[in-house]
């Protein structure tokens, strides 16, 4: 088929605008009320967590390309001040519809099921007395009201800080003062209610009522609550860091002091006092997000937890046990596959903590990216290291906003005596493996772990991954040979079971969509079908292009950013592409590629970015395994074919609903009866 001439922005979506229109998807789960109540109120939060992520991040790169005079078009065919401003725009519609959302139909389901937010002078006679203690014994000690003037500069507000803004008055001269919330407790307040019921109040509303307190001798002129979002970009020169590790951390400290990329305030903001605010902390008047309601609805998550009303939020369930009495015979007797959350993380925690006192363990090497703060993971390999393993573990440290953390987990694991590499300059770690060393018999077995998700026993309950657990030695070799390109100076090669970037995976990728390209034009049969996070990487969008005019079917399951424009005549007519959001956050990836009938299938911890394929330590493995192969065949099948919690991106960029009604057919809820017979 002839190609179609078209400009850029017709050949792509921006990836900016890709994002929020995830997001947009976020919202409209906590819209829909087919959803549990409570469940809705997770979904609201989710998406202020996502879209306070994306100004500190996305927006903050935005804003330091305007401010250094940048003016040239990006790979999407747009321009930093068009791109800002249509941001803007959007994001202010979402927040608009965001607060619409809560304060509409979920405000009036949160009454009608005794779940009550209280403003303070609503509180009953034994609710205000019990506040007006908790204010007393709790709040008023750990708060710290700081003047802003010639000898007090304005305090520093880390990210995410809501603060009052208070304007008092003595003797005919005016102050400020700027009120921090405090973060060392929570926002929410449980209040005493009825055995049925739920009461809360908010500590900005206990602060606010409470104002006087703390200016005896000063008229309260006026006060607003605002909150302010920072750059949260580390500028290191990784080449030339002497001590990455100090780098990193010298560089987390500067966070809290770096600009202000995002600021919202109540509406009721008095003008004065806003443009004295923006004016010291150096933020656009005219950029200001009014918010008539809360300020930064992420206290639902708060509100969750303490609500005890399990009929408010999705029916519980155990995920399926794999059974075995000792993992390492598990993995001896054939490979095998872990869908999590479906099915239980157990194998993969048992995999390092039987490694951790198995007597004929002698090595175990493993890389983190993300993990949680409790991890049984952490404690077995400081255990196997104070057992005199040998312990070798790659901590990426530069996992975004996890940077602190994964400081911590190093210098934990060191003064265990594990051996830690904080990564490769210029790269990050995203690649999941783990590598058991074991001495059987007199020769040495080795055991392989490789998955799509983090080693993480908090996200192994929300998100969709698939580990793989095998002793095949190829694999073993394999995974042996990254670990010493990581860890030391080896030049990496074409392995026989792995293909990794930021060598080679590009390549891999486009050879496999050749094949296809081949297959159409030989056997008229050439299809690919892909499930990942994200799909932005052009020259791989391009290659995609060129297969579906060439006659590839294309089946691909994106639930994040697309920047590819699907069902265009003479372009890409051939290619369909669904978004699923639900439940669980769809993280796996899974790559099917039909090879003339005789099928391929792949896992990998890359999805096609760009920063996957080219500045990112990431791994694909084929499965050769049949009844796996085909179990993840039938997999994506099944996602496929939902309708309850899909949308279809059409040609003019947007997202439409695959269905509704009773015969929708949700695929989080089939794996979940799937798994448990």
């Amino acid at each position: 088929m002839e190609e179609k001439s078209l400009s850029i922005k017709e050949k792509f979506i921006h990836r900016d605008i890709s994002w929020l229109a995830f997001n947009e998807r976020v919202l409209e789960e906590a819209a829909d009320g087919n959803n549990p109540l409570l469940e809705r109120l997770k979904f609201l939060a989710i998406f202020v967590n996502n879209l306070d992520e994306f100004f500190m991040v996305r927006v903050a790169g935005l804003r330091r390309l305007l401010d250094s005079g940048y003016t040239k078009e990006d790979s999407f065919g747009a321009y930093p001040q068009e791109l800002y401003v249509q941001i803007r725009e959007s994001a202010g519609a979402l927040t608009s519809r965001l607060y619409e959302t809560y304060q509409g139909k979920i405000a009036k389901e949160l009454a009608k099921a005794k779940i009550i937010i209280k403003k303070f002078d609503d509180l009953s006679a034994v609710q205000a007395k019990y506040i007006k203690r908790y204010f007393e014994t709790v709040l008023f000690p750990i708060m710290t009201p700081m003047a802003v003037d010639q000898g007090h500069p304005f305090p520093v507000l880390p990210s995410k800080t809501i603060a009052f803004a208070v304007n008092l008055a003595r003797y005919e001269e005016l102050h400020l003062v700027i009120i921090p919330v405090p973060k060392v407790i929570s926002r929410l307040v449980k209040l005493p209610s009825e055995k049925d019921e739920f009461h809360c109040i908010l500590t900005d509303e206990i602060i606010r009522a409470n104002l006087t307190n703390f200016f005896r001798g000063y008229k309260i002129i006026g006060n607003s609550a605002f909150r302010v979002i920072r750059d949260s970009e580390l500028s290191i020169n990784e080449e030339y860091a002497p001590n990455l590790l100090k780098a990193i951390e010298d560089e987390v400290k500067k966070r809290p002091k770096a600009k202000a990329v995002y600021l919202e305030a109540e509406k009721a903001f008095d003008r004065g006092l806003l443009d004295s605010l923006c004016q010291a902390i150096e933020f656009p008047r005219d950029e200001v997000v009014n918010i008539e309601g809360d300020l930064d609805l992420t206290y639902l998550f708060d509100l969750i937890s303490q609500v005890n009303k399990p009929e408010l939020m999705y029916p519980a369930y155990i995920p399926a046990k794999i059974e075995y009495e000792n993992i390492f015979d598990k993995i001896k007797e054939g490979d095998f596959i872990v869908h999590l959350p479906y099915q239980s993380f157990q194998p993969t925690a048992d995999f390092i903590r039987e490694a951790a006192c198995d007597q004929g363990v002698l090595a175990i090497k493993m890389t983190l990216y993300r993990t949680d703060e409790d991890s049984i993971i952490i404690q077995a390999l400081k255990d196997a290291a104070k057992s005199k393993k040998q312990v070798t573990v790659l901590v990426e440290i530069k996992a975004r906003f996890d940077e602190e953390k994964n400081i911590t987990w190093v210098r934990e694991l060191e003064d265990a005596g594990c051996h830690v590499v904080y990564g490769i300059a210029g790269m990050k770690i995203h690649s999941k493996i783990s590598l058991v060393v074991r001495k059987e018999d007199e020769r040495i077995q080795r055991y392989v772990h490789l998955s799509t998700g983090n080693y993480n026993e908090k996200t192994a309950r929300v998100y969709t991954d698939i580990g793989y657990f095998t002793a095949n030695d190829d694999f073993a070799k394999d995974i042996s040979d990254v670990f010493n390109v990581i860890t030391g100076y080896s030049i990496p090669s074409r392995w026989k079971r792995i293909v990794s970037s930021p060598n080679d995976l590009r390549h891999y990728f486009f050879e496999l969509i050749d094949k296809e390209i081949e297959c159409q034009k030989k056997y008229k049969n050439g299809f690919i079908f892909a499930k990942m996070n994200s799909l932005e990487d052009t020259q791989t969008i391009e290659k995609l292009y060129q297969a579906s005019r060439a006659g590839v079917k294309i089946k691909l399951i994106v639930r994040g950013i697309c920047v590819l424009v699907p069902g265009v005549e003479k372009m890409s007519e051939n290619i369909e592409v669904k978004s699923i959001v639900g439940r669980f956050l769809e993280h796996s990836r899974i790559y099917l590629f039909n090879n003339n009938a005789d099928y391929r299938v792949f896992l990998s911890s890359a999805d096609w970015m760009t920063r996957n394929l080219d500045r990112r330590i990431e791994l694909l493995f084929e499965i050769y395994k049949e009844d796996i192969k085909e179990h993840l065949r039938r997999l994506l099948e099944k996602c496929w074919s939902d309708t309850a919690k899909t949308r279809v991106l059409q040609a003019n960029h947007t997202y439409r609903r695959a269905a509704v009604g009773e015969d929708s057919f949700n695929v989080q809820e089939y794996l979940i009866k799937h798994y448990s017979v």
